[in-house]
């Protein structure tokens, strides 16, 4: 070999490197493991190592992509990471550079967990205004736990240093496993029957995700809402959470802060007691300063020190008032007779009986006036009716007939006989006069002859 054409060291890490990111056999892989060794660094960056019962990578994800994990990992989890295989060339270590992680085995839990935490979002059963105060000092706290884990130790512990004077009610449940869920539901029921808690404290220690699972069921969720005792959360550490702490009034991260939630320490009281005591020794203070020096101001006003002086001043004003209301009775007496007065002259210009009498004049007089008009038209209509009659009397047949006239009709006098022309010989006629009618029979005909003259 050629001792030229050696490779630097940088050189053959950065071929190694494009090797094994060219080979896609070993890019966008899942890898199942148990993390250790690891480390949440300050630029965001978590570094750990992935490990089986063979071997162990190491491994790094940055922050770009560890961002978006719904999770914190932590040692002694166990999680499939997909990436892929590269070089790190300043030291020439391969590692494995992780894009996406989830937990091995409870991938399905986190998504049941997720879908969950959305249904109950959406009825509203998360709703800030729909939690309860807590009790400012309770005087029994219900503790619905396991009986032989840390958890209740810590909080029996936590609540007797606290305050020894609250009274404890604890009610064994199953926290893991099938049956725990329904537990948790038929406790929180049963303290609300008994109604004897004034807060409760529901939880349990520290797990993994199944572990923890029965405090993440919609049955317990609904449970803790509709409790009418105020429920505490304590479920896990810190980073750990479920929908039971969404679901609860108040969420504590360890059953120990539970506790100091829950009821407060009696030096706390006392001091708040000593608090109260001083600043009400001040308002009583303030309150009989005041009240004294009302007193003395009282003591010095001339209405104490010169009663007489201050009688004839108030007795100087009554005379005052008493004048002023006898003027003010004067004027308004006056002011009322002149009203009076006016009232009476409008009053007679509309007299009721002044009134009728002049509508009784009125009555007489167009009676009168009636009586003349109606007399002078009977004399003008009786005028008219004797000239009539006397025209009438003139044209009358009647009176034609009295100087010897007649009228002759047909025999059933339906028609005047006014021309020869009109009868022929033997035709019966009625001739009538004056005084009556005669049946006669034509016996002849005979015309006359007229001159034109």
């Amino acid at each position: 070999m050629d001792p030229a054409r050696a490779l630097s060291i940088r050189d053959i890490n950065r071929l190694i490197k494009m090797k094994l990111e060219g080979d896609t056999g070993l890019q966008d892989i899942w890898l199942r493991g148990e993390i250790s060794n690891f480390t949440f660094h300050s630029s965001g960056h978590m570094y750990f190592t992935l490990k089986d019962e063979g071997a162990r990578l190491k491994c790094i994800m940055f922050a770009s992509y560890n961002a978006r994990l719904p999770f914190a990992p932590k040692d002694g989890m166990k999680v499939l990471a997909r990436g892929g295989v590269s070089v790190y060339e300043r030291d020439g270590q391969y590692q494995f550079y992780a894009t996406a992680m989830q937990p091995d085995g409870i991938g399905s839990l986190y998504l049941a967990f997720e879908q969950l935490k959305r249904k109950l979002d959406s009825e509203g059963l998360f709703l800030e205004h729909l939690k309860r105060q807590l009790p400012s000092y309770p005087r029994t706290v219900g503790v619905i736990t396991s009986p032989t884990g840390a958890a209740v130790r810590d909080i029996l512990i936590t609540l007797e240093r606290r305050n020894p004077g609250v009274h404890v009610l604890l009610y064994p449940v199953s926290v893991q496993g099938k049956g725990a869920a329904p537990s948790i539901v038929k406790a929180i029921q049963a303290m609300n029957a008994h109604g004897e808690a004034d807060v409760l404290i529901v939880g349990r220690g520290g797990g993994s995700l199944e572990e923890l699972w029965a405090f993440n069921e919609e049955a317990v969720a609904r449970a803790i809402r509709a409790s009418a005792i105020p429920v505490i959360s304590a479920v896990g550490h810190e980073t750990d959470f479920t929908i039971s702490d969404f679901a609860a009034d108040l969420r504590a991260p360890t059953p120990t802060a539970a506790a100091e939630l829950a009821v407060r320490h009696t030096g706390e009281l006392m001091m708040g007691l000593v608090h109260l005591e001083q600043r009400m020794t001040k308002s009583l203070s303030a309150l009989l300063g005041r009240a004294r020096e009302r007193w003395q101001h009282a003591a010095r006003s001339p209405y104490f020190t010169q009663p007489r002086r201050s009688l004839l001043v108030q007795a100087e004003r009554l005379d005052r008032l008493r004048d002023r209301l006898q003027y003010r009775i004067r004027t308004e007496q006056s002011r009322a007779q002149e009203r009076l007065s006016r009232l009476k002259g409008r009053l007679s210009a509309v007299n009721p009986n002044q009134q009728a009498a002049f509508a009784r004049k009125r009555i007489v007089s167009a009676t009168r006036g009636l009586e003349l008009a109606m007399n002078g038209i009977l004399r003008q209509r009786q005028s008219q009716y004797g000239s009539i009659v006397r025209h009438l009397d003139a044209l009358s047949p009647l009176k034609v007939m009295a100087r010897g006239y007649s009228l002759v009709y047909d025999e059933q006098e339906k028609s005047l006989v006014r021309t020869i022309n009109e009868v022929q010989p033997g035709d019966l006629i009625r001739v009538r006069l004056t005084d009556g009618k005669l049946d006669c029979q034509v016996w002849g005909i005979h015309g006359e002859e007229r001159t034109n003259g």
